[in-house]
């Protein structure tokens, strides 16, 4: 295999690409009440959605889901990137050259993406924050860990500390917000839902303090992704298994007392930022760990072999989660904002992804990538990159 080509089918790690499609499940939960509803920016979610199923819907998916997998998808990124740093060593064009128009290409999409149909796009943030991992690709695994707990766990500390000292204030509902957002989102005109696209985006990520909150979420959880990658860890599972399995049990140990713990308090407001970064992360390395370690087993490796598929296309699938919630929440479309509840929500997510993993199987049993992903490599390695598979080719 040339190293100035995608990496091919046989090097793939499959148990990989079940984690990207599993993160892909997690950020699609967390993401279709985002798309039906205005509460997790203005808050108020429990004056519209308070009965015992909606509250106790929300707890499960605050402690299994929230800020557990857009950690993940995180880490497989940086985790991707060391991957590709390595396999560009050898080639006389400079390795940043070419990761260099992967992330231009990635911003294009996120901007794309982002004011055209989902103002809680990652994309866009991934290609920014990811310019910053220059200056990681060649220090050394310990230097990498060592920035991944300072930037994971100093910023907690004192945000946490922040919102102690101002937590009677925390709470406000915006119903001027929520109100606008009603009216926009279930107009039928598309500018008004744009415009409130647009409005929505610049709410949240507006700012020189809005990108310092945001590498502070995301650049940890890729230093983390690019440490593992440099050890190899999740390469040779049978050499470091004892390792990865005192991983799993002090991951799932922080992971419940972060996440799940604070329910046992009231699961007060000010503590939210250290419950989903700590907890998050925490929640996140569980999650690649024990799938990697289930894939070794043959009953496990078939059962979770479908999300290789829908993993193996993430970004394809990602953009249409984004197309088909648009079609179905804002006004142009189906206009069910705001009427979904959260046991529906949680309906809906399984037939969409189920739906996806189906299309995923038969469209990489006659192409190798998706094809937005087939777009992606094109761009990133300047060259039309051949999207039929051969004969010889499998899935």
């Amino acid at each position: 295999m040339d190293n100035d080509t995608p990496i091919q089918d046989n090097k793939r790690l499959p148990w990989i690409d079940a984690a990207r499609g599993m993160a892909l499940f997690g950020i699609l939960m967390v993401n279709v009440p985002a798309f039906n509803a205005p509460f997790f920016l203005y808050g108020g979610e429990e004056v519209f959605f308070g009965d015992s199923i909606s509250r106790s819907i929300h707890t499960i998916v605050d402690i299994f889901f929230q800020a557990s997998f857009y950690t993940l998808f995180s880490f497989l990124f940086g985790f991707g990137m060391q991957m590709m740093r390595e396999r560009l060593s050898h080639l006389p064009i400079p390795y940043w050259v070419v990761i260099g128009r992967r992330l231009m290409a990635l911003f294009g999409f996120g901007v794309l993406h982002a004011f055209l149909l989902w103002h809680g796009d990652i994309l866009l943030s991934y290609a920014i924050v990811g310019c910053l991992l220059f200056f990681f690709y060649n220090q050394s695994a310990k230097t990498v860990l060592l920035w991944f707990f300072v930037l994971l766990i100093v910023p907690a500390l004192y945000i946490t500390e922040r919102y102690y000292s101002i937590k009677e204030f925390i709470g406000w509902v915006n119903y001027d917000a929520i109100s606008q957002s009603f009216q926009n989102y279930k107009s039928e005109s598309i500018a008004d839902v744009l415009y409130q696209n647009y409005s929505d985006w610049m709410y949240n990520n507006w700012g020189v303090l809005s990108f310092v909150f945001l590498v502070m979420i995301i650049l940890p959880m890729f230093l983390a992704g690019m440490f593992f990658m440099k050890k190899k860890w999740l390469h040779h599972i049978e050499v470091h298994r004892k390792k990865l399995r005192v991983i799993l049990i002090v991951a799932f140990i922080v992971f419940l007392v972060f996440k799940a713990g604070p329910y046992l308090f009231g699961n007060p407001l000010w503590f939210g930022f250290m419950q989903d970064q700590i907890g998050g992360a925490a929640s996140s390395i569980f999650y690649i760990v024990f799938i990697t370690l289930l894939f070794q087993y043959p009953f496990w490796k078939k059962l979770l072999n479908g999300l290789t598929y829908i993993g193996r296309m993430s970004f394809t699938n990602y953009i249409s989660q984004s197309i088909i919630c648009f079609i179905l929440f804002y006004g142009p479309g189906f206009n069910l904002y705001g009427s979904v509840t959260p046991l529906w929500s949680v309906l809906i997510v399984i037939a969409i992804f189920s739906v996806q993993v189906v299309w995923s199987k038969w469209w990489l049993t006659h192409f190798r990538f998706g094809p937005l992903e087939w777009v992606w490599r094109s761009v990133t390695y300047w060259k039309k990159q051949p999207i039929k598979k051969r004969q010889t080719d499998s899935i």
